[in-house]
């Protein structure tokens, strides 16, 4: 049985006036989807369990099967795995985002989605400021930093504070006072570095700050193959999901040209994933572009988001699969619901289909949270998804 998990990051949301009381779910013409959910068994999965905040991080750990109660350290750590930085038994990764902050406002939280090129240079500009110099470049906004202190902070996503002050929103805490310095320390380097001067005469916005959270030692885990007998592989443009890979001994497999927004290499990703099931059993696919989306509060963004995740991924996917004749089975959902009114994540449940080989189908005829609610599945644990997607 081939196994295949289709993430559509964020892809969740609210009813929304300017849809008609639509969810983006629900407005986006998605076919292959709505085909899944018709021939498969729908229901809703808890993803975020109680006491651990709503991000990617905890989501995708829960929908791989690994309770974070036992296994959650914070997001940088795994990031770092990804990045191949090694971390000692006294180190502290953090995420290090470049960001936009005018006027003391979080502008934006992703510096205009600076590129990876122009973000390798502001990061070697800051690597004077940084103890030990461990400051790390990873992929556009997003980057690392390794301090030996820090854990006893109280550190805020930037992208849970859009639009609004930062100032109650810095650090706290017994280890506050070193990060709150790093960030104050950075500003002027990058303001006066002829990338963001750049960036400001072309009218894009410029990465003027960093912000520091995510915070974690490193994590231990057992592998997929323990957990599930599965040789397995993971498919993402982002370095969290790349770390959840290699924690869990997945074989990460890096898509050129795949990046974390909406003109991601949609084919080069289903060739990888089509390509991989011939040596192992179990992929997990992500695609971040609707979260982006709904970070960005862009409505019509993410119902294209969407739309290009069904028709460049899921639809291509099944073909494969169904041209391989090969048993099979694929588990569609996202890993949380990211709602356009408040541009960052939400504990609401998710929907989720499983469908192929096996699978009876329920009455749902369409993928999207209200059809959802009325799955055979019902109400269930993200960490159970994987052993139920393979359970004959």
């Amino acid at each position: 049985m081939k196994l295949v998990v289709l993430l559509g990051d964020g892809m969740a949301d609210l009813p929304l006036a300017q849809l008609q009381g639509r969810t983006p779910l629900q407005a986006a013409k998605k076919p292959n989807m709505d085909l899944l959910a018709k021939q498969g068994r729908s229901g809703l999965a808890q993803t975020v369990p109680d006491g651990f905040p709503p991000g990617s991080d905890v989501a995708n750990l829960c929908v791989m099967g690994y309770a974070p109660g036992q296994h959650y350290t914070g997001r940088a750590p795994l990031e770092a795995a990804a990045m191949n930085v090694a971390l000692g038994e006294a180190d502290i990764a953090f995420r290090c985002n470049f960001v936009t902050i005018v006027g003391g406002v979080m502008l934006d939280y992703s510096a205009g989605h600076i590129t990876t090129e122009e973000s390798r240079e502001l990061i070697e500009a800051l690597q004077p400021l940084m103890p030990e110099r461990r400051l790390y470049a990873g992929v556009s906004y997003r980057n690392l930093l390794v301090l030996k202190a820090g854990a006893k902070a109280v550190c805020t996503p930037p992208h849970d504070i859009s639009d609004q002050p930062v100032g109650e929103y810095l650090p706290h805490g017994p280890d506050s006072a070193q990060l709150i310095g790093l960030m104050e320390a950075a500003g002027p380097v990058l303001a006066r570095h002829p990338v963001n001067k750049k960036r400001i005469s072309e009218g894009k916005h410029p990465a003027n700050a960093i912000w520091l959270w995510g915070q974690g030692p490193a994590p231990v885990m057992p592998s997929f193959a323990e957990k599930y007998a599965m040789l397995g592989a993971m498919i993402s443009a982002v370095d969290l999901l790349k770390g959840i890979g290699r924690y869990a001994g997945l074989e990460v497999i890096d898509v050129p040209g795949a990046t974390g927004t909406i003109d991601t290499n949609y084919e080069g990703k289903v060739q990888a994933t089509l390509e991989a099931l011939q040596r192992c059993d179990f992929v997990y696919l992500h695609i971040e572009a609707p979260d982006e989306a709904g970070h960005e509060g862009d409505t019509l963004l993410k119902v294209r988001a969407i739309e290009l995740f069904d028709e460049r991924v899921v639809g291509p996917v099944v073909a494969g699969l169904k041209k391989s004749g090969l048993d099979w089975r694929v588990l569609l959902l996202p890993d949380h619901a990211t709602p356009i009114s408040i541009k960052t994540h939400s504990r609401d449940p998710v929907p989720f289909t499983i469908a192929g080989t096996g699978i009876e189908a329920d009455e749902v005829e369409r993928f999207d949270e209200q059809a959802a609610k009325r799955g055979g599945y019902g109400l269930v644990e993200a960490k159970k998804l994987v052993g139920m997607m393979g359970k004959e």
